[in-house]
């Protein structure tokens, strides 16, 4: 990467960080609650762990960093999700960089990953441990293209951080460093990149960052598994030709609203050049058309051999990230003209860039308008500070995750445990007054849930307390409309 290439991509990078820091404003403007991921992490944010569930722990450790450094908060949150976000794109942009020459198809390839909604949209509504794998992905791209184009030491260095990384993020990465293998493979003037002897430096990298979570793993292989084989594999009771069908129908499906906007913009933007670029290739498509071919293959054969039969849309980020930069490809390696294009395609990053965090504040801030109500009109908070009126809780037993995430970012200094994950259980014991909150649904019972009864004499060995009610107006509430929790105190002090 030479310094006249990284001064023709400064001003994509620049442009990306304000994209990113609007953003986080957008994101502390919205609401003080959090949705399911963000409050997962500030719930299991409460120790440190070589593995915590279905999901590897890589964002957590992350996450748990920060919030050592500067405390649980939802500004802490969106931080770190938006810095990997753009780190992500910046790796991206320097990746298209080293082998596009087109300085506007590097910039069109990088900003094109706005297109794919499950990155511009999904990834700043919740999601965590699929931002982690994007990041990871960026990261062992751009060594794994380094080491072939200009290999060096630090090469093959960064693209063993990139599969520790991602190893550590999801379980799917995996694929991502075997489908690169197998294509590197394939081409007899790549392959002395893969017999190289700093491969070794890539794999003893790889290895060591993956070494704890592997250890945990070997005894929690069930605990880590079972929900991610779960949902894979519900079909309820089809028969096997069945269940095939079913797999490759949402494969299927999740190609097309993976890519399925991207590929409509770039035609929009190039017109009938894209039907000509698909006939064109270079040793940089053919290299990117056996990696997305292998991993096609692979998840066919998890369909056919495994047992899968509904493949969602943001299992393919580990691989079909690549799209953009793919498609910029073909259409330099058709010598197709650029500059109108990419006038072209600056309004689309327009409204993209403008469109999806009015989209993101809007879904929640219309519920004045329309009374649909998000998890991010819930009033977690305003709940929190009136019980806290009554007496301070030494600890917390929570209903459910996200409830425990939510009570935990307002008190960081008290343990919250929660009923839906056993893993984390302290002694409560001489904690008191100790609070129970769990949701309560619109025209459910008001009683103690029966699993927190059940809980409190198993632990604690104290008879279920009374059950009492309280509510708060949601956040952008339509007139009078209010969220209603139950509660209870363990040894109240009078």
């Amino acid at each position: 990467m030479t310094e006249t290439s990284l001064r023709d991509m400064r001003w994509i990078f620049v442009l990306l960080a304000a994209y990113f820091t609007l953003q986080f404003g957008v994101r502390l403007a919205t609401s003080h609650s959090l949705d399911l991921d963000e409050a997962e992490q500030a719930f299991r944010s409460q120790w440190l762990a070589a593995g915590y569930g279905p999901q590897p722990p890589f964002y957590n450790w992350l996450q748990y960093t920060v919030f050592q450094l500067t405390g649980v908060s939802l500004a802490a949150l969106s931080v770190v999700k938006n810095l990997l976000l753009f780190t992500s794109y910046l790796l991206y942009g320097l990746t298209a960089r080293l082998i596009l020459r087109d300085k506007a198809l590097a910039a069109i390839a990088t900003l094109g990953l706005l297109t794919i909604p499950q990155m511009a949209f999904e990834m700043q509504r919740d999601l965590t441990h699929t931002v982690a794998v994007f990041f990871s992905a960026t990261v062992f791209f751009y060594g794994f293209v380094r080491s072939l184009k200009q290999p060096s030491l630090t090469s093959y260095l960064v693209a063993g951080i990139g599969i520790g990384f991602g190893l550590l993020a999801k379980y799917n990465f995996a694929i991502l460093p075997a489908a690169a293998l197998l294509a590197a493979l394939s081409d007899a003037r790549l392959r002395p990149r893969i017999f190289d002897r700093r491969l070794a430096l890539t794999a003893a990298v790889a290895l060591v960052l993956t070494l704890p979570h592997l250890f945990w793993l070997k005894d929690n292989l069930h605990f880590a598994t079972a929900r991610t084989l779960e949902k894979m594999t519900a079909s309820d009771n089809a028969s096997y030709p069945m269940q095939v069908a079913m797999g490759v129908g949402s494969l299927g499906l999740a190609i097309i609203g993976f890519a399925g906007l991207t590929m409509a913009v770039f035609a929009a933007v190039f017109g009938k050049s894209l039907r000509a670029a698909f006939t064109a290739h270079s040793e940089w498509t053919r290299l990117l058309e056996r990696m997305m071919l292998v991993f096609v293959i692979g998840i066919l054969l998890l369909i056919v051999f495994g047992g899968a039969a509904g493949i969602k849309d943001r299992w393919l980020v580990p691989m079909l990230f690549i799209l953009p930069l793919y498609l910029c490809l073909k259409i330099e390696a058709a010598g197709v003209e650029t500059d109108k294009a990419f006038r072209r395609f600056l309004p689309v990053v327009a409204v993209i860039m403008i469109g999806v965090p009015a989209v993101l504040y809007g879904s929640v801030a219309a519920a004045r308008f329309t009374g649909h109500y998000e998890r991010l009109n819930r009033p977690y908070a305003p709940m929190l500070e009136t019980l806290r009126q009554q007496a301070e809780p030494a600890a917390i037993l929570a209903g459910d995750s996200l409830l425990a995430g939510n009570l935990r970012q307002d008190v960081p200094g008290v343990p919250v445990v929660s009923m839906d994950y056993p893993g984390f259980n302290p002694d409560l014991s001489s904690r008191r007054p100790l609070l129970l909150v769990w949701l309560l649904p619109r025209g459910g019972s008001e009683a103690l849930p029966p699993a927190m009864a059940q809980w409190l004499q198993a632990n604690l060995g104290v008879p279920a307390p009374d059950a009492l009610v309280i509510d708060a107006p949601y956040f952008y509430q339509r007139g009078d409309d209010r969220y209603r929790f139950g509660y209870a105190w363990v040894n109240q002090p009078d």
